[in-house]
């Protein structure tokens, strides 16, 4: 195991090991598969932080990507194991909540992608943007600083 840079201290970090589905053509995890695992690391960590699905529901809101940036740095393959860290970069207690994500295979400490995800709040019955409820305010709490995104 390598010693793991972050970009940020005390990262949430979800694990996932390469499957053999997630790989394409080129022998390498496919685009989409980073993406699906960003995902899913958010989702874990707003569970972590009491958020789940039933009480979003209970709320009646819920948060939802507006916007996504990835960048592929290096690949992985099919055996691989990755750590999927992340961290709340942005919540203006209102509408939007940002994200920003590191993956990293920890045997050699290389990053393998960095990332972006931009939220808004919703009202889940009409699907239209809306003010956040205190929980969401309370618990989204800024992990990290990045200049301009507080």
């Amino acid at each position: 195991m390598s010693e793991i840079i972050w970009d940020h201290p005390r990262p949430f970090i979800h694990e996932v090991t390469v499957e053999p589905r997630h790989i394409d053509d080129f022998q390498h995890t496919n685009n989409v598969v980073y993406l699906t695992w960003m995902a899913k690391t958010a989702w874990e960590h707003s569970q972590a932080l009491g958020l789940d699905f039933a009480a979003y529901t209970r709320l009646n809101r819920g948060m939802v990507v507006r916007h996504h940036e990835l960048d592929y740095l290096a690949p992985s393959h099919e055996g691989d194991r990755v750590l999927c860290a992340t961290w709340i970069t942005g919540n203006d207690g209102k509408l939007r909540l940002r994200r920003h994500f590191q993956f990293v295979k920890p045997e050699t400490g290389v990053t393998l992608l960095r990332g972006m995800s931009d939220f808004v709040c919703i009202n889940i019955e009409t699907g239209r943007a809306t003010r956040m409820p205190r929980e969401f305010i309370d618990a989204y709490k800024l992990t990290a600083h990045v200049e301009d995104e507080a």
